[in-house]
């Protein structure tokens, strides 16, 4: 009897999931090709010079930098956007990053209106550049806030602008991101109020409504930057990485943002904006309360608790994704430090399904309780741990002679084609789309790393997952942490 309900019960799930895949795939399908069309007649440079174009603070914490710092936030400064600001929260820094920072872009301290409206750890100094061709850049020095979260929400006290890109130091960002990321804000207040029904019998005109949401928050496709080439903070040749293990997270990254979470956009469904590249609505996300740094999963968090202060104040709203890659980060090279940023995420998902399982199954919450967290608990959160219980059952099977290998081997050989399948789509489609790499033996060579995944990438990932939980069960204690960046490859360009 249990052994019928066990198997049945996976079947069910199984089955479940691999629906889940293919309707993500066809919606993102559906969202790729609007977002081509509407692109090919939209003017960004008549958004550009547009004087009604919002202004954007883009914030990037840094802790232990030194590597990295100086490209990447020249990168930043060369942004292609008419009003903006760069925000660097150096969080107590250990190395060279605050020294680096001061001496390059001639920084002196200065007095500014630091207004706290979300609580952080104190602010110790502001600099501000004497030199005019670095106005837009501003520097916080702040006492270590042990999370990437308090280091963003004190740059979002210290924000001039009503939207802020939140992104990570070491990521190289388009010149065009912020117009393109900005985009979907402007779409929809240009759609505020409409004409409905007929005349008015008393006053003659036919009356306006308000019906529209409202954007909280964009994201982008974010890519690994490893084994790219790159001149001055700027992205000039795309590769996918040379070593196994970010080559492995790159395959990863593009299934994730250009089938799943451009999926998601479609039914305005979207479970996070990643914490590498988003830009919010500042005064929604503090009434939000801003970046949790208790978090291990703040990004999620943050767009959690957005949605529902959006709910309890019945209004409408949408996050919304594009499909092009817009940010760019180096990926963790090796399994050190790749167990530690997975485990982390583990831990944070589990957090998240815990701090907010009130809004669970909760139909006031319309999508966010009945879509986004339940999917979430069963299909991120309970995978590792329904996959661990299925291969240990499995072996029981083994040991005591119950398989019917003729069966098991087409249900396995299934599996893993489908999952070859969905990851080669991903990749090719995001190929014939933008076309990043050169050669399509490029394309090639990282596709058939989808034949891999299941036998080597996969099985680390429900460890460390696993990892993840255990240690929130026991409340081990973890850090931010330094990720030690080892910089990308450079290459000299003539002018």
């Amino acid at each position: 009897m249990l052994k019928s309900f066990f198997e049945g019960g996976v079947f069910i799930y199984g089955g479940t999931m691999l629906f889940m895949y293919a309707l993500l795939a066809y919606l993102s399908y559906r969202g790729i090709q609007l977002f081509r069309r509407k692109s090919s007649y939209t003017n960004y440079d008549q958004l550009l010079e547009s004087p009604l174009t919002p202004g954007i603070s883009v914030i990037a914490p840094a802790f232990n930098e030194g590597v990295t710092i100086i490209m990447n936030v020249r990168s930043l400064l060369t942004l292609n956007y008419t009003r903006f600001e760069v925000i660097i929260v150096n969080d107590g820094s250990t190395d060279d990053t605050l020294e680096k920072l001061i001496n390059e872009f001639e920084l002196v301290e200065v007095d500014f209106a630091y207004n706290e409206r979300i609580t952080t750890r104190p602010v110790r100094r502001i600099f501000k550049s004497t030199n005019t061709a670095y106005d837009k850049l501003m520097v916080i020095d702040k006492v270590n806030g042990k999370s990437k979260a308090d280091a963003s929400n004190a740059g979002i006290n210290a924000a001039s602008f009503n939207y802020f890109l939140c992104t990570d130091v070491d990521c190289i960002i388009e010149k065009d991101t912020l117009l393109r990321m900005i985009k979907p804000f402007m779409d929809e207040e240009h759609k505020k109020t409409k004409e409905v029904g007929e005349p008015c019998p008393e006053c003659g005109y036919v009356h306006m409504i308000e019906d529209s949401r409202r954007v909280i928050a964009t994201g982008a496709t974010l890519r690994v930057a490893n084994s790219c080439e790159v001149d001055e903070g700027i992205i000039i040749r795309v590769r996918p990485p040379e070593k196994l293990l970010p080559r492995f997270q790159e395959m990863e990254y593009i299934r994730a943002y250009v089938l799943g979470k451009m999926g998601w956009s479609g039914i305005n469904c979207v479970p996070n904006v990643s914490g590498g590249l988003g830009l919010f609505d500042k005064e929604v996300a503090i009434k939000a309360g801003g970046y949790d740094h208790t978090s291990f999963a703040e990004d999620m968090d943050i767009v959690t608790r957005m949605c529902a202060y959006m709910i309890d104040n019945k209004q409408k709203y949408a996050i919304r994704y594009i499909p092009t890659t817009q940010c760019w980060t180096e990926g963790p090279p090796n399994l050190k430090i790749f167990g530690r940023q997975r485990t982390r995420w583990g831990r944070g998902l589990s957090e998240i399904i815990t701090i907010h399982r009130k809004f669970l199954f909760n139909p006031r919450y319309r999508k966010l309780g009945l879509i986004v967290l339940p999917y979430n608990l069963f299909f991120e959160f309970l995978a590792p741990i329904i996959e661990f219980i299925g291969i240990c059952y499995y072996i029981y099977l083994i040991a005591t002679e119950q398989v019917s290998w003729q069966y098991a081997i087409i249900l396995l050989a299934f599996v893993y084609l489908y999952s070859v399948m969905i990851t080669t789509l991903a990749i090719c489609w995001d190929q014939l789309t933008y076309r990043y790499y050169k050669t399509w033996r490029e394309v090639i060579g990282l596709a058939l790393m989808a034949f891999l995944e299941p036998l080597i990438y996969h099985p680390l990932i429900v460890f460390f997952a696993l990892k993840g939980y255990w240690f929130f069960l026991t409340g081990k204690k973890s850090t931010w942490g330094n990720m030690q960046r080892q910089g990308f490859s450079k290459k000299k360009v003539n002018a």
